[in-house]
């Protein structure tokens, strides 16, 4: 049991709704071991230690929390600092405001328009999932995904009009960094809180950001590198991308 870590994270690599966990564990330097999963494969153990399926997970002594945002709260409340909740009631209710707008409106829109590229690309979207496994792993990974294709577009809604809805809601995403980050550079007052966390993290996959942790895989395939360029020259892009440079700090110390 000494061996145990206090904080463990189940996640998937470069995913934009993991990254806000591993970003959050990084900001407040909280020791932690991160457990990278397959999707797909990863349902089953997830639903038998949660009840439902999605990632991130994290275990804290033994008691497993989902979800970004309860996880962020919960280490807003076990490691206040520093903060990622600003102190003043009305910036901390419009922070937590936009993290839910881009959670549920921005984050899932993203996720959807990036998939609808690269399911047609297998091999890179073993690459860019399964990277931490053998070559042998991603070859057979990148092969199953031509069989599961079909039901993966079905769940995701990876059909029209909701991949153009998808793409529109990438663009509204930047619209709305470009809009409302302050002089400061932060979305909710004068310093780094849960709103520029969650906004970055969930715009990355659009944007060449270079933290380890969303750094996309080479080569790209022609779909993913039109994909990024569509979104190059927006102001909203260069947010993210010194939020990243400015408030995405290295790895913290491994449990």
């Amino acid at each position: 049991m000494a061996d145990t870590p206090r904080y463990e994270l189940l996640m998937f690599m470069r995913s934009h709704f993991n990254e806000k966990a591993r970003w959050a564990l990084d900001w407040k330097g909280v020791p932690h071991r991160r457990t990278p999963l397959l999707p797909g494969p990863h349902g089953g153990p997830v639903k038998k230690l949660t009840g439902q399926t999605a990632v991130p997970v994290l275990i804290v002594d033994g008691e497993p929390i989902h979800g970004s945002a309860r996880i962020l709260d919960t280490l807003e409340r076990s490691h206040p600092d520093p903060p990622l909740y600003p102190a003043d009631p009305a910036e901390r209710e419009r922070a937590l405001g936009i993290q839910k707008f881009f959670d549920d409106e921005i984050g899932p829109k993203v996720r959807r328009a990036l998939f609808s590229i690269m399911l047609d690309t297998p091999s890179y979207l073993a690459a860019v999932f399964a990277g931490h496994k053998s070559a042998f792993v991603r070859t057979l990974y990148g092969g199953i995904v031509p069989f599961v294709k079909n039901k993966m577009k079905s769940e995701m809604q990876i059909v029209e009009p909701y991949i153009g809805e998808a793409f529109e809601g990438t663009r509204q995403g930047l619209d709305f960094v470009e809009k409302h980050a302050g002089p400061s550079g932060y979305l909710v007052g004068d310093r780094f809180s849960v709103a520029d966390l969650t906004a970055a993290a969930l715009l990355a996959p659009a944007v060449d950001v270079r933290h380890v942790d969303m750094l996309k895989p080479d080569p790209k395939p022609p779909g993913v590198q039109e994909w990024m360029a569509r979104w190059a020259d927006h102001p909203g892009a260069a947010w993210v991308k010194q939020t990243y440079e400015r408030d995405r700090p290295g790895r913290a110390p491994v449990a």
